[in-house]
């Protein structure tokens, strides 16, 4: 959301603070209930233009650690496809990178702010920053996980079922001997083929299951959660990680097919035994909006795999990240000085968003984020004029405790003298342009393919279907110019996944028909180059 303040405000005291439910008072209150402005200046635009002021001056938001979007965007781009547009997600480009943010001594998260002037100098980007501790190795919990497995016929293709059996097969070699699984399998219909069983002394007879898997018929994926569950509550173990991991094409085409409906059937076994839903995603065409659905409101998260590699890193090198929880119900907000801030501007999150007055309602779901997790928040700000020194906004993030849920509280502050270095060329700070240029890409597929998340798809103006080179935030460089920036990125962090970046920005430059950017003293930045 971004917002044109007139309203007067202040700061806090102080820079850092962690309290629980009764300590509140040192980080920013929510707004107090009263009539909000209008979310842009078109109407039914959300997320895109400079819109009236809300007299808060806040940015509220549950904590998303999905990166699924990014992942199927980059399987289109390599199948010589753009990515559907409102299957672009921004947070999940960005929150695809890991960044290098102080981590906690406990369960819980720390908070970094900072950012940087972009190319338009009315115009910074701020990085909110949130880390949770990483994984405890072999102090770890049990983990007692139930894998929903679609064996439709849509799974036939390569680079489904027999990815989803090689990916099983690696998981089961790395899970521990007091780790247990179990096995649904859905196409019309879901059966449980390996009830909850212990890892030592059956990894043999796990892997024959896992060989048997086959495709057959339809894809109810409604019968695969709900079987899923069942078996997950039959075999809940105590004192170990239980959770569902949903591994489909979530291509949904018999029974209910609606995230909500599906939910609906398994609410008391979430809500009663807190096992939460885990999804993974494959195949060149994916349900990815029914998958993200499940997950969000399934109290989870989801990622996509289209290579065996990405499957070692999820099953494998990540597998305590996505099934144990440092922290649930997590929710961000950030207050904004309007004595410093003229106008700001959340990248995604738009499904995400929470009322601000739902900040410290506990009862308000949030997201659940595992160890070793990172997650980036980034904001288009724009200072009043002369604001060369003041605050500018606080950073908060409310949890409850994994096993007791007591909530707790984080919260940093930034001046606008962080602001003053510039975003790109020698010096920047290196990660800070990963997620610049990650975000900065998401924002400039969807704007040039002619996309807006608008109220009502039948009623976008002819202004919400224009294209640009690059995206509609202040300052975001080109297409060209980010593919530019993200191959001398690759090269000075010998970062791999930095490179894939990059070859995602090419292809995409290349399939809209954009030329390469010139060479550049290295300020980065500037009018776009080319016409979508």
């Amino acid at each position: 959301m971004l917002a044109t303040g007139c309203a007067a405000g202040g700061s806090s005291d102080g820079n850092r603070s962690s309290e629980g439910r009764g300590n509140a008072d040192s980080v920013p209150m929510p707004a107090p209930d009263q009539p909000r402005g209008t979310e842009g200046t078109e109407e039914g635009d959300k997320s895109r233009e400079v819109a009236p002021a809300p007299p808060d001056f806040l940015s509220t938001f549950a904590l998303d650690v999905d990166t699924a979007s990014y992942g199927y965007a980059r399987r289109s781009l390599g199948e010589g496809r753009l990515p559907d547009p409102a299957n672009v997600r921004p947070e999940e480009f960005v929150n695809s990178f890991r960044q290098d943010y102080e981590r906690p001594d406990g369960d819980g998260f720390s908070v970094t702010v900072d950012g940087a002037k972009t190319s338009d100098p009315d115009w910074s980007l701020l990085r909110v920053g949130l880390a949770t501790r990483g994984e405890d190795g072999e102090r770890r919990p049990p983990a007692a996980l139930t894998f929903a497995v679609d064996i439709s016929g849509s799974m036939a293709e390569a680079g489904r079922l027999d990815l989803v059996r090689e990916s099983l097969d690696l998981m089961t070699n790395r899970l521990r001997a007091d780790d247990r699984v179990a096995i649904v399998t859905f196409s019309d219909e879901a059966d449980t083929v390996l009830e909850m069983t212990r890892i030592g002394g059956n990894r043999d007879r796990i892997h024959d299951v896992i060989d048997d898997l086959e495709p057959t018929d339809s894809t109810n994926v409604a019968a695969g959660v709900e079987e899923g569950y069942d078996t997950a509550v039959d075999g809940k173990v105590a004192g170990s990680t239980n959770r569902v991991v949903l591994l489909s094409d979530a291509l949904a085409n018999v029974g209910e097919t609606d995230a909500d409906g599906i939910l609906e059937r398994i609410a008391d076994e979430r809500k009663e035994h807190g096992i939460t839903l885990f999804g993974v995603g494959v195949g060149s065409e994916y349900g990815d909006q029914l998958m993200e659905r499940l997950t969000n409101k399934g109290d989870g998260h989801t990622t996509y795999v289209s290579t065996i590699d990405e499957a070692e890193k999820v099953f494998c090198e990540q597998l305590p990240a996505h099934i144990e929880l440092r922290a649930r119900d997590a929710k961000a907000q950030v207050a904004f000085d309007p004595q410093t801030v003229k106008q700001f501007k959340l990248i995604g999150y738009e499904n995400r968003e929470v009322a601000d007055e739902d900040f410290r309602d506990d009862r308000v779901d949030g997201g659940e984020v595992g160890p070793g997790h990172t997650v980036t928040a980034l904001y288009a700000v724009r200072l009043r004029d002369g604001a060369d020194a003041g605050h500018v906004a606080t950073a908060s993030v409310r949890w409850l405790d994994p096993d007791s849920r007591a909530p707790h509280e984080e919260s940093e502050q930034i001046e606008s003298s962080a602001l003053r270095g510039s975003l790109w060329g020698a010096g920047a700070d290196e990660s800070l342009q990963v997620a610049a240029v990650a975000g900065y890409f998401a924002d400039g597929l969807r704007a040039g393919s002619g996309y807006r998340p608008c109220e009502s798809e039948t009623e976008c103006s002819a202004d919400d279907m224009s294209t640009a080179a690059g995206g509609s935030l202040p300052g975001a460089p080109s297409l060209p110019q980010l593919q530019r920036e993200a191959s001398q990125l690759a090269d000075s962090t010998g970062d791999g996944d930095v490179r894939a970046l990059a070859t995602a920005l090419e292809q995409a430059c290349r399939l809209l028909g954009l030329a390469p950017a010139p060479e550049s003293d290295g300020d980065g930045g500037g009018e776009p180059e080319g016409e979508l």
